[in-house]
Parts: C-alpha cells; structure tokens; sequence
C-alpha cells in the first residue's frame, strides 16, 4: 500500500483529486469505521452509493475537495499494484486504460438511472412493507394465543427474516430521504424487534459493500476458525482450540450447511458485545448511540423471555425458542451466504478498489428471480444491482437488473445469475477447494 500523507489521517480520490481527512474528521465521520476501507484509493462511486440524498454530505465532500489536489505521483504508485492469484482469489486484470473508460461509463448509467426516477423513493411501499410484516409477528403472537405453539414459533422465524430485510433497507437510507427517520426505524425494527444491533450492523455491513470479498476489509469472508474460504484463513488457526478445529477444516463443505441455522445466535451475540462496548468505542456516533442501542437490546430480550413465560411448561418453552431462533437463523442464512461466498476473493491492495462497479460485479451473484423469490428475499436476490446501487428502494431493482445487464455487456464484464442449486453449490465448492488444500498440506 501506498504510504499516507499523514498516518493518523487518510487520503483518497474523490472525482479527479485527492482529498486528505485528519483523524478528528475522520473519527467524527456519521459512518464510522467504513471510511478507513477506501484509503489510497478511489471512493467516487462508493461515496455516491452511501450518500445518495443527503446535502449536507455532499456539501462536506465539496468542501474537501476545494482543498484536493492532482497527485500524479500517487496516482502512478496505485497502477503498479499487481495481484497474486491463489485458491479462491482472483486476479484483477483490467488496465487502467479501461478502468477509466469503465468508471466513466457507469456514471452516465448512475446518471440515467436517476433521470429515469428509479432512485426515487417511494414511501408508500415501505409504509406497506412495514405493516405487513408487523402483521407477521403478530400473527405469530395470536397463534400462540390460540396454543398453536410450534406454528406461532415458525411464523416468529419468517417476521424476524423479514423485519432483517426491512431493517436492511432503513439502514441503507431506501425508505425516504429523512435519513434521522431512516435511523430510528431502523433502531426499532432491528434492536427492539429483531435483536440485531443497527450500529453493529451498519458498521460491518458498510464495510462489506465499500469492499466486497476483498482480504482483510470484508469481514463477512473472515469465517475462522470454523471455515476457511481463502489460504490466508489458515495462518489464523494459533491458539490450541483453533488448532483442533483446523483439524475439521477438510470437512467443512459437509457441514456448512448444518450450521446455518446458527446465524442468528452469533449476530445476536454479536449485538450484545457490540452495544455494550459502544461507550468506549473511538468513533464519536456509535457514543452518541450508545444508550439507545443498548435500551433497545435489552428490550428485545425482555419481550423475548416474557413471550417464553407464558408457555405453559418448560419444554414447550425451550422447543419454541429453538425453533424460531433456528428458523429464523436459516431464512436469512440461507440467502446472505448465497451471493458472495460462491464468488472469489480479491487481494487486500487489488486495484480493483478503484473500479467500484467491476468490483461489485466481479464479487457477487444474483439468484433467479420470481414473485415469491423477490418476496422470501426482500430484494437481495437482485444483490448485483443493490450493490451496485445501495439507496435504491427494492420495488425498483427489477427493473434495473435490465440497464445493468446491458452495461455488463458492453464493459464485458460478467452477469453472474443462477437459480439457487447451482449458486449454492459453487459456495460449496469453494470450502472444498480449501479442504482439499489442508489435505494437501497434511499429506
């Protein structure tokens, strides 16, 4: 990597210049910790792609780069970084001739895109989304009322798999353009309701868009020590326990799928770690949310436990947990690891981070779509193009999917879509290739 200006600050290229962050700025950023991903790089498009709707980020932005600078020398360090290809890591090999004329091109499908209204938000939708998944929970609160508890727990499940991908579009700001509004829907249906920290979420999946499947920034590849997708994971495996399990490593396309089920336990242990650290935390926003955050959390376990109270004996209680907590980790398990774990990995200095749309298409697959598809997966079957676009309102990535095929086409780039199997057996095949690496190396 390229040294800093200042190592307690970060430089990255904004349009055609360079603009520099000291580290009060960058600590206060609204965003957290996602910035650091784009250091010596080019953040045009991924700035774009988070800020769409809000003026006062752009007005910041513009300020920045009065004070920017053409940095020839930079610019020539950045086009001599050359990737190592190994199992499951890719080669970027576009020229920098062509990554310009790629990053010029898909800012006039930015532009068109916009000018076809198909980044506008559309509230009614959302108001619509909203009340039929609140109808969801609580129909599964009537069953159980009725004592059809094991239905009730299933249908519990379905509400939390949906209020995540609800959750998910009030954290990328979809709804509406009041972005204070976005937020604390998203703190109601993603602390309260589903048990997922917001702050959590957003800090780590931020991080995944501005660097999909990229080494040592996309946190959602670093899996050790229960998989290890690239063979960089396997210098992870130090302590004593984490050498016993790499012991299982050449197993682990078998068991994947088992473990599935176990999503929402981590992510939900995940947010109780994350809520309760907030108040140490170095960057000023997640201080600033600290008490709500953790107020919220704590309800949601409040009104988990005393739903739990009322089952009338002690195996019903623990077989509805179970139930609805595993279920509910399946439904949205099933789906996140299906888009980018079946793609391969980027080194940690690729180029490719100067080419936002390559890298986002080069790294993720979109699952067939159908009506039932679109509603089981709140969008994210369409993930090429919500990544691609991260602010546009699900009920219109449909009907981008087709200006972006057509980009691809003319970029010649790939369209990666395929009905589930097939997807899921490529996530597989990748954790075989890495088995049969540590078998190898055993051998």
């Amino acid at each position: 990597m390229v040294v800093n200006k200042d190592a307690s600050g970060i430089r990255m290229r904004i349009g055609n210049k360079w603009v520099y962050m000291n580290e009060e700025a960058v600590k206060n950023h609204p965003g957290g910790a996602v910035i650091e991903q784009y250091r010596n790089s080019d953040a045009t498009h991924i700035f774009h792609a988070f800020h769409e709707g809000s003026s006062k980020a752009y007005k910041q932005v513009e300020l920045l780069k009065k004070n920017g600078e053409h940095d020839e020398k930079l610019e020539r360090e950045l086009e001599k970084r050359l990737d190592k290809g190994d199992v499951n890591v890719s080669v970027y090999d576009i020229t920098v001739e062509q990554e310009k004329k790629m990053v010029e091109s898909f800012e006039r499908l930015r532009q068109k895109l916009h000018d076809d209204g198909l980044m506008t938000a559309n509230e009614t939708y959302f108001i619509f989304k909203s009340l039929s998944t609140l109808s969801i929970m609580a129909f599964a609160f009537y069953l159980q009322y009725l004592g059809w508890y094991m239905t009730s727990a299933c249908v519990l499940a379905l509400a939390w798999q949906q209020f995540g991908w609800l959750t998910h579009e009030f954290c990328h700001q979809q709804p509406t353009k009041n972005r204070p509004l976005n937020d604390t829907v998203s703190l109601f249906f993603g602390n309260f309701l589903q048990g997922f920290s917001r702050d959590w979420w957003k800090d780590k999946h931020n991080t995944h868009h501005a660097a999909t499947n990229v080494i040592d920034h996309d946190g959602d590849i670093d899996l050790a020590p229960l998989f290890a997708f690239i063979p960089g994971d396997l210098t992870k495996y130090k302590a004593t326990v984490e050498k016993a399990i790499l012991q299982i490593i050449p197993y682990q396309h078998l068991y994947f799928t088992a473990m599935l089920p176990m999503l929402r336990f981590s992510w939900t242990s995940q947010s109780v770690q994350w809520v309760f650290n907030e108040n140490n935390m170095e960057y000023k926003v997640y201080k600033k949310n600290a008490f709500w955050e953790q107020a919220t959390i704590i309800g949601h376990w409040a009104w988990v436990f005393y739903q739990l109270f009322l089952l009338p004996s002690w195996p019903i209680r623990i077989a509805y947990f179970l139930i609805s907590q595993l279920g509910g980790g399946f439904l949205i398990a099933h789906v996140v690891t299906f888009n980018h774990n079946s793609v391969d990995k980027y080194p940690a200095d690729s180029r490719i981070l100067n080419n936002f749309a390559a890298l986002q298409i080069l790294t993720t697959r979109n699952m067939t779509p159908s009506p039932f598809i679109d509603w089981l997966w709140g969008g994210l079957n369409y993930q090429i193009e919500h990544h691609l676009f991260p602010t546009m309102p699900r009920c219109n990535l449909n009907r981008c999917m087709k200006y972006v095929k057509e980009w691809c086409a003319e970029n010649n780039l790939p369209y990666l879509v395929d009905d589930y199997f097939v997807g899921y057996n490529l996530n597989l095949q990748q954790l075989k290739n890495m088995a049969e690496l540590v078998q190898a190396k055993a051998a």
